[in-house]
């Protein structure tokens, strides 16, 4: 059987690595990878595996060798693995409670977001960036590999430092041929759908969502995003949670803009 084939199936498993550990048609895993591969994963000489890296290669690898801390495998075939199709999709997310925060950045991975903006807001679980917000992010990079190793996609979706509202509403405003969606939980002009429609007649290449945090967002931040000339949009009566509704948008644009590819 084709390995493309058995590789998409889940008996066979994916893990990154970086290309600085490639070398004459081989890979060498050390530290978390060997540890993760060898010790957790229990592969072992003769197992074959699918093996990631930046650049959206797949190598089809050999385990050949293992010693106590480091093991190599033999390349046996490469694929490139299609990039994200556009337009490519930025979630940015008010900072809800860390464990939240978990779950939005895997699942974000796995629905093909380009980039995850964190920031904060009036309401948001942390309102400054501050060591506590910055000390989270070595967790959220391993999340983001594992997701990436688990969907097999060819890229790391990134991570973005955290920022003010207002300061990533003027990143966002700096954007050529990129449309944003203010989700709203108080009263707002348009359902979803509404807002869509002019939205998927203009040429676009990055869309950008800015969900709120458990608290919502504040009257002065509605005006600040109707500043930028985002106005709020509704998801309909029911009060949706911070990882329920970045996952209800994410798969509402995927499916209107034909990114389930």
């Amino acid at each position: 059987m084709d390995w493309f084939l058995v590789a998409k199936g889940r008996h066979v498993r994916r893990y990154w690595f970086d290309q600085k550990d490639r070398q004459d048609g081989r890979i060498q895993l050390t530290g978390d990878l060997f540890h993760h591969v060898i010790d957790v994963c229990r592969q072992d000489v003769g197992s074959r595996f699918e093996m990631l890296s930046a650049g959206g290669h797949a190598f089809l690898v050999e385990l050949k060798e293992v010693g106590k801390r480091s093991a190599w495998a033999q390349i046996l075939e490469e694929r490139v693995i299609p990039p994200l199709p556009r337009p490519h999709l930025h979630l940015a997310v008010s900072v809800p409670r860390f464990q939240t925060m978990d779950t939005i950045i895997e699942k974000s991975v796995e629905l093909g977001v380009f980039a995850l903006h964190p920031f904060v807001s009036d309401f948001s679980f942390v309102r400054a960036v501050d060591s506590r917000l910055k000390g989270k992010f070595p967790r959220w990079e391993k999340i983001i590999q594992g997701a990436t190793q688990q969907s097999g996609r060819g890229d790391l979706m990134r991570l973005e430092a955290p920022t003010h509202l207002a300061e990533l509403l003027q990143q966002f405003n700096r954007q050529t041929k990129a449309v944003g969606l203010f989700p709203y939980e108080g009263e707002a002009p348009q359902h979803l759908r509404q807002a869509l429609t002019p939205l998927k007649s203009r040429e676009v290449e990055e869309i950008w969502l800015f969900v709120g945090s458990e608290g919502g967002y504040s009257p002065k931040e509605v005006e600040l995003f109707q500043s930028f000339g985002l106005q709020p949009v509704t998801l309909g009566a029911q009060v949706l949670r911070v990882e329920t509704a970045c996952l209800a948008m994410l798969s509402i644009l995927k499916y209107e803009w034909n990114l389930m590819k």
